[in-house]
């Protein structure tokens, strides 16, 4: 899927598996295994998000984007954590999530300067994890073990992503902030984000998109390609996941989803912006997530590139 080019010679290559949907939800165009069952990772969020909708939980704007999020860590980021936090009458110490630094290395280096240690709610989850307990206090269900994989909550989770994909969630583990992850097909996962962009409007599953898209900042952050995506090519559903997932949908009901086998973040850029170009986006956006320098003695001498 993409090459590592090094002064001219290919040092290293990144496989993988790639589907892309036309707009009528057929397969178009697939490199490796389309059917692929791979743990989608944060790229089930959008999903997450709609299950504790469907629990019941008034979220929208900022705060549904947030619950959808795998957010960089940044001081906007935190404080909205916080306020949900206090607005549901929770705390911190029952974030179930792993403390940690901001996700966004800039962002980090800030965070550390200032003084800052790793805490629950600046774990890039955080958002979700609030979202999840709130849910779970407003039905009265357990807070302690709201990530059990048999807690109500993770069951709608699971009912939820079933939904999205059109097929049978395939195997559950753990995510790395603790959570309940469901494994799904690449196609499954391309056709979860379809149905959401192409869902009716009010649905759970348009409130999710459109809050994500309307707020792709709370999704991401400032520095990161799922919000350059969704704020430079208008209706577009965008969301990466650990270990080199990525998933798209197109307003028209175009959809994507990749999965780098070696989990090397650094081919996402290239191989996305490569295949958003043959799902027909023409955008200097593209440019943008598609650069991946490589340096030698601090200057570029080479890059990650697309190999299809």
């Amino acid at each position: 899927m993409a090459e590592v080019v090094r002064s001219g010679f290919v040092e290293g290559r990144h496989r993988g598996h790639l589907v892309l949907l036309a707009p009528d939800g057929s397969v178009e165009y697939a490199l490796g295994d389309p059917a692929a069952v791979v743990f989608p990772r944060s790229s089930n969020k959008p999903m997450q998000a709609a299950a504790v909708l469907r629990a019941g939980l008034a979220l929208k704007g900022e705060r549904l984007a947030l619950a959808a999020a795998s957010h960089s860590g940044e001081t906007f980021h935190r404080r909205l954590v916080g306020e949900m936090l206090t607005a549901f009458r929770l705390t911190e110490d029952q974030l179930r999530c792993p403390a940690d630094l901001p996700l966004d290395p800039v962002e980090a280096e800030a965070y550390l300067a200032a003084g800052g240690v790793r805490e629950r709610h600046v774990m890039n989850c955080s958002g979700k994890h609030a979202a999840m307990l709130a849910a779970s206090a407003l039905n009265g269900w357990a807070l302690e073990s709201y990530l059990d994989p048999e807690h109500p909550l993770q069951r709608l989770v699971h009912t939820e992503i079933e939904k999205a994909a059109g097929e049978p969630v395939a195997a559950v583990g753990t995510d790395g902030c603790g959570a309940p992850l469901m494994a799904i097909s690449l196609t499954g996962l391309a056709r979860a984000f379809r149905s959401y962009v192409l869902a009716e409007p009010g649905s759970v599953e348009r409130r999710v998109a459109d809050a994500m898209r309307a707020h792709p900042e709370y999704v991401a952050g400032t520095r990161r390609p799922d919000t350059w995506l969704m704020r430079e090519v208008p209706g577009t559903l965008s969301k990466m996941g650990a270990e080199a997932v990525q998933a798209v949908a197109l307003p028209d009901g175009r959809a994507l989803a990749f999965k780098v086998e070696d989990g090397a973040t650094r081919a996402l850029g290239p191989v996305l912006a490569r295949a958003l170009r043959r799902a027909g986006v023409d955008s200097p956006v593209l440019e943008r997530i598609g650069h991946a320098p490589l340096l030698g003695g601090g200057h570029e001498v080479g890059a990650i590139r697309a190999a299809f």
